[in-house]
């Protein structure tokens, strides 16, 4: 049994961040664990309180399931601070854990700061070169890098700018891009750069795209794939739980992560 630790914010709708990555986990076969970073107060419209968790505990949660659990592949999303994020990345380094996907949480759908603003700092000088992969969004690739992006042209330098910084690989995913299908850019170590398309799925099931995208490629990477095989799975992955969607909420609507087993169990 391979198993993935998630190290996010939970997410009390259920859509987004630990609890979705969990259910990502799962749908793959890989045997989820999980330290939390922040407790949302939030459904599909609003985060409406955030409750951090200190660092020290956050790291207390890594070391235990680490240490009894072991870790093929960890994903980090929504660290909430700079302390925390100092934190995480001293604690993957001490357990030298394996493919880890990092995920800049910075906004929730609903338009709502997850990442304070003195942390983006932290996450470019003490996360990106721990990164086997990172999963930006563009405005979250704007953000890191410090550029605009509006083409395909600027995904790819904004990939190859995070690189350079220390990354070992980047996708940077296209869902914000003005075009009708979604091209999720990935630039590897050497630069190269691989075009994943797929079509766009119009709708409102758009609640933890991001965090299900970056622990399908976890999940992936944890059961042996290759990069591009775990980018191309775990696009697929989304497109799908897009599509079937969870009928429920006001705003943003959640994913159906179970799409794949919809079979009755007796």
């Amino acid at each position: 049994m391979r198993t993935a630790l998630t190290i996010a914010g939970s997410d009390s709708g259920g859509g987004a961040g630990i609890q979705a990555d969990l259910k990502t986990f799962a749908a793959f076969g890989v045997f989820g664990t999980s330290a939390i970073t922040a407790l949302t107060a939030q459904n599909t419209v609003a985060v409406t309180g955030v409750h951090v968790v200190p660092a020290a505990f956050v790291v207390a949660q890594i070391d235990a399931v680490v240490g009894d659990l072991g870790c093929d592949a960890v994903k980090t999303g929504m660290l909430a601070t700079a302390e925390i994020v100092e934190a995480v990345a001293a604690a993957v380094a001490r357990h030298g854990l394996p493919n880890v996907v990092v995920d800049p949480v910075m906004v929730a759908k609903s338009g709502d700061h997850l990442l304070a603003r003195e942390a983006v700092d932290a996450v470019r000088r003490v996360l990106l070169p721990l990164a086997t992969v990172v999963t930006p969004n563009v405005p979250e690739a704007e953000v890191l890098t410090g550029t605009p992006i509006r083409t395909l042209a600027e995904a790819v330098d904004a990939g190859r700018a995070l690189v350079a910084a220390g990354a070992r690989a980047v996708v940077v995913k296209g869902g914000h891009l003005d075009r009708d299908d979604i091209v999720d850019v990935l630039v590897d170590a050497a630069g190269a750069v691989t075009r994943i398309e797929g079509p766009r799925v119009p709708g409102v099931h758009t609640h933890g795209t991001g965090c299900t995208f970056a622990s399908a490629i976890a999940a992936r990477l944890a059961l042996g794939d290759g990069l591009d095989a775990a980018v191309r799975a775990a696009q697929a992955y989304v497109r799908e739980a897009m599509r079937a969607g969870v009928p429920l909420g006001a705003g943003h609507r959640p994913l159906d992560h179970q799409w794949a087993s919809k079979r009755p169990v007796y």
